[in-house]
């Protein structure tokens, strides 16, 4: 059986990516404590959410960043 070996350099690309989409669901989580006026402590309660909603645009940014790398194999092939 073969071993796959990851890049560094990629670990730190998806790292950051994932940091970035939690970031983003942090805020959207503030957004939402804001506009329905709650408690600030959700925020803290309520990072199980946020983690899905990390974990959720993790995958929908998969699907972009798949059809790319695809069309990228597809005209690499062509030459």
């Amino acid at each position: 059986m073969k071993d796959i070996i990851i890049p560094a350099r990629t670990i730190r690309r998806e790292l950051w990516v994932l940091l970035t989409l939690f970031v983003v669901a942090f805020l959207i989580n503030v957004g939402a404590v804001w506009a329905y006026d709650r408690p600030w402590i959700e925020l803290f309660s309520q990072l199980g959410f946020v983690m899905v909603i990390t974990i959720a645009l993790y995958l929908v940014c998969w699907i972009p960043r798949g059809i790319v790398r695809g069309l990228a194999c597809v005209f690499r092939a062509k030459r």
